[in-house]
């Protein structure tokens, strides 16, 4: 089974994750930001991944530091699970529509950390949640994770709905990614990721 686990702690943050790949889309999320946890609920459920998460931090200060590390803690604890990465796709790509928004996500399990986000909010918050932190937690998912991913947001009129619709396609494109095909090696031509 691939599992990955991760503890970080540090003066801001102390974040606990466990993540199954061949999950059945179940979650245990518990974090001081309301609209994180229904993220990552979200993530978890288009997924299929099983995703447990304690997260801590300095929230009196600012959301900045939880949100980046959580992507960061996410993506450290996927590429534990993915291991030398033999016989994955590596890449997947997901459009989806969350009623009048539409996200687009390419991934690339690629050893190289890579965010390029296009998209734009109205609002300061959702909820308890700073929209601008949408980027930092993607950032850190791809320092973790060692990938390169590619965010579009394409359309959309509510900001709710916006990020919805990103971490859905998000989902998406990682379980593509993150399949097993039908053949016994790493795909690339080095030899390794």
């Amino acid at each position: 089974m691939r599992e990955g686990e991760v503890e970080r702690k540090t003066k801001e943050t102390d974040i606990r994750i466990k993540l199954r790949i061949e999950g059945n889309g179940e979650s245990h999320i518990k974090s001081p930001i309301g609209f994180l946890n229904h993220m990552l609920e979200t993530l978890t459920r288009h997924s299929g991944f099983d995703i447990d998460a304690e997260i801590n931090g300095d929230i009196h200060v600012d959301q900045h530091h939880i949100v980046e590390d959580t992507g960061y803690c996410l993506g450290t604890a996927l590429n534990q699970a993915l291991r030398e990465k033999r016989g994955i796709n590596r890449a997947g790509c997901f459009i989806y529509p969350m009623d009048e928004a539409l996200a687009m996500v390419a991934i690339d399990i690629s050893g190289r950390p890579l965010l390029k986000f296009s998209g734009r909010f109205k609002s300061e918050k959702i909820g308890d949640f700073k929209t601008e932190l949408v980027q930092d937690f993607f950032a850190g998912f791809t320092n973790g994770c060692l990938c390169t991913i590619h965010i579009r947001l394409l359309s959309g009129k509510s900001d709710h709905h916006k990020l919805e619709a990103i971490f859905k396609a998000f989902a998406h494109a990682l379980k593509q990614a993150c399949m097993i095909g039908n053949r016994d090696y790493v795909p690339s031509t080095k030899g390794v990721i």
